[in-house]
């Protein structure tokens, strides 16, 4: 019996770290981004990545005028993530990356924002 019951004590313990453990893998970061004076950048079309863990991007982002022209994702490893892809395009409308997140693909969009922000801070 109490063998058994030391069994199932570190049945539980274990479960319980591993648990823990897999929770952890999955934490996100917090992601600050903040719209870089691209204005004066020349012409051109300029490439920045961001890797928050699991979730990943790399993009172009093409600068005409002083003005984002086009955002063009080259590469995001997202899982659930792919809506937040369409954040691209409220970037180039507003010119800036204060924009809202893609509902429901906020970390995703947050990625995509920061690897816009790593492009333009050259």
């Amino acid at each position: 019996m109490r063998r058994s019951r030391r069994a199932v004590r570190f049945a539980v313990t274990l479960a319980i770290l591993m648990a823990a453990a897999l929770l952890q893998s999955c934490a996100t970061k917090e992601i600050s981004v903040k719209t870089p004076d691209f204005a004066s950048l020349p012409d051109g079309t300029y490439r920045g990545s961001f890797s928050g863990g699991i979730v990943a991007a790399t993009v172009d982002v093409a600068v005409s005028g002083g003005r984002i022209e086009k955002v063009t994702i080259v590469k995001h490893r997202c899982g659930k993530g792919k809506p937040a892809e369409a954040i691209v395009n409220e970037v180039v409308a507003k010119q800036s990356l204060d924009v809202d997140a893609i509902s429901g693909a906020t970390y995703s969009s947050k990625v995509i924002l920061k690897a816009i922000e790593t492009a333009l801070s050259r």
